[in-house]
């Protein structure tokens, strides 16, 4: 997706679930920049620019797999060919879904003219860039002047992998073979998405993402850009309610335009003078506002900006924004006529007061036509994370747009370890998993339930990941308020969590440390007081839970341990195991399975009101 090569056109591509065959397709579309009908291509790769060439044209960037270290049994043992052994000494065995086999993703640098010439910019190294388990070619690029590349990867194996997010960016240069490291002695966290800027007098000023401290995943995350003039200049540290999601440098260089979440929404930013090492001479501004998420940036024309944007009611399309005044015009139409056929579902904004005197907002959303002289079950809405913020984002699994229409109202809170609202409010589920937050869930939907058409008999709790993990905790403590519960790969006993999970960072920084260090109390309250195994003794409403069976975030054992509980307890149980599947659902099959059996467990438990039955 991006900018025609004559500035003319925006390409984008379409992707289409095909449920009988269980994948999906593409297309891809172009549509000209001030509006007008999309026109299918098939040349997508000759009208864009290419950004693995170098900028001479001489050299293409390529990644690919690199057999590093013996791991599986048949490297050692080249004679037993039937075995399916692994061998390990060292941690970081699995990560995400894949199980660590000695082989690691390389940046290859290939010449245009003799692509016999192939060489792997990292030989011998035991470090993955693209960096696992998302990272695409956003972490490698060229240096301006085609003498170097820049690639983003952490170098570190096994245990210290796996206990820490310390990337840096490294400069290969293509000439000597020498590799620099960048941000050596900067911080200890992650530093991504390096991008230079373009346009006159700006030769090697380079703009990234960053984060200070290592094992902090979810650390403010700052907009840092280094000049041969000026050094490093952190633009965005003195904005405490900025983190920034993603850097793009204006054509001419003087700007970094970028997106952050702010208060329950995603919005487009702009700074100006960047590379002004006067904090008074560069201006932060924010574009755009309403109740939409800004979810990327496709590029440049004139004094406008080619935006992708979502909201609630409606999957991502291309807007074209007004640089200025931050006005929209909507460019592509890709799903106008699905739109036109089903009702639109009212968002709305409620600040409730928590237990400790903050306010916090709650998005509710309703069902189309909407009448508020009627009594409708409501599900309230724990979101992942668990430092994620909650916007007006669209999800094909967690649809509240979909939900709604079925009957229900949904409660979805920005409770604490949120961006968007300080970087207090942000960092406080930190060490305190089960602490305030859960009262913050139960301030949420205490405030919405006493609305005249929120049926306080029909309250239902659902979530995934750490949302999953609330769904658990509060099925324990919730005394009496719900009467249906959904988890979906939830954490339900935290000391094997502890055991089994692959990115030892998390846990170590938001727990505090492992189970057995007794004397660290902060980890201990997890292992106890906010551990939602030690509280099934109190469920006492039905529940469905969802397990993917390649989930090594939150693994299988977390989904059996619950649902056994549930079955010996005696409490009405479904337990949906998808093996294939990982922390998410991604086969078409699966997902439709997936909607049929959260929509089931719901009329069954939470029937919507065209639905209820007598007694109930």
């Amino acid at each position: 997706m991006g900018i025609s090569k004559d500035g003319k056109y925006v390409l984008y591509s379409v992707s289409t679930p095909n449920a009988a065959e269980n994948k999906t397709s593409k297309k891809t579309y172009m549509i000209p920049l001030g509006g007008g009908d999309a026109i299918e291509t098939t040349k997508a790769d000759s009208l864009l620019n290419n950004k693995n060439v170098s900028p001479d044209g001489k050299y293409k960037l390529s990644n690919e797999e690199v057999k590093i270290k013996k791991i599986i049994g048949t490297d050692y043992y080249p004679e037993l060919t039937k075995s399916n052994a692994y061998i390990f000494d060292n941690l970081n065995n699995r990560h995400w879904d894949t199980w660590e086999d000695g082989r690691f993703d390389h940046v290859f640098v290939t010449p245009v003219q003799d692509t016999t010439a192939k060489k792997d910019i990292m030989p011998d190294e035991p470090y993955d860039c693209p960096q696992m388990p998302f990272g695409g070619d956003e972490d490698y690029v060229w240096r301006p002047d085609s003498k170097a590349v820049l690639y983003v990867t952490k170098k570190k194996y096994g245990k210290d992998y796996a206990i820490s997010t310390n990337t840096e960016l490294y400069e290969y240069e293509i000439e000597t073979g020498k590799t620099n490291n960048l941000t050596a002695n900067l911080n200890n966290g992650y530093d991504i998405n390096p991008a230079y800027a373009t346009g006159k007098n700006n030769w090697g000023t380079l703009a990234w993402l960053s984060m200070k401290r290592e094992g902090y995943e979810s650390d403010k995350q700052d907009i840092l850009v280094r000049t041969r003039e000026h050094g490093i200049i952190n633009l965005t540290q003195n904005y405490d309610t900025i983190y920034a999601e993603g850097i793009k440098w204006s054509n001419d260089g003087s700007k970094i335009y970028f997106w952050s979440p702010i208060r329950g929404t995603l919005q487009l930013f702009e700074i100006n003078n960047p590379t002004s090492p006067d904090p008074k001479a560069r201006k932060l501004r924010q574009i755009t506002s309403g109740d939409f998420d800004v979810s990327g940036i496709v590029g440049e024309s004139g004094n406008n900006l080619i935006i992708s944007r979502t909201d609630m009611n409606h999957s991502a399309e291309l807007y074209s924004v007004d640089i200025g005044n931050g006005e929209m015009k909507q460019l592509t139409h890709v799903n106008d006529s699905i739109y036109n056929s089903i009702g639109m579902c009212k968002t709305e904004r409620k600040w409730v007061t928590t237990t400790d005197g903050k306010k916090m907002l709650v998005w509710v959303i309703y069902p189309p036509d909407f009448d508020p002289t009627k009594k409708y079950p409501t599900l309230l809405y724990c979101q992942g994370g668990p430092q994620s913020p909650l916007t007006q984002f669209y999800s094909y699994r967690w649809n509240f747009q979909l939900i709604a229409s079925q009957g229900y109202i949904v409660v979805a809170p920005c409770r604490r370890g949120m961006q968007g609202f300080g970087t207090k409010w942000n960092e406080q589920v930190s060490k305190d998993h089960g602490g305030q937050v859960m009262k913050d869930y139960l301030s949420a939907i205490d405030a919405v339930s006493k609305e005249k058409y929120v049926d306080k008999n029909r309250l239902g709790c659902a979530g995934p990941s750490y949302g999953g993990y609330s769904t658990f905790m509060l099925a324990g403590i919730h005394n009496n308020r719900f009467k249906s519960f959904i988890a979906h790969d939830g954490i339900f006993d935290m000391r094997s969590m502890y055991g089994t999970t692959e990115e030892m960072w998390f846990v170590n920084w938001d727990w505090g440390g492992p189970y057995w260090d007794k004397k660290n109390l902060a980890a201990q309250k997890h292992y106890t007081q906010f551990n939602p195994i030690n509280y099934v003794d109190k469920w006492n409403a039905p529940i469905l839970i969802i397990q993917g069976g390649k989930d090594y975030r939150v693994p299988i054992e977390q989904g059996m341990q619950a649902f056994q509980a549930a079955q010996l307890r005696g409490i009405k149980s479904k337990l949906l195991y998808l093996p294939d599947e990982n922390h998410w659902v991604l086969t078409a099959q699966n997902a439709l399975i997936w909607q049929r059996e959260f929509f089931k467990w719901l009329e069954e438990t939470l029937p919507p009101t065209d639905k209820i039955k007598k007694g109930f």
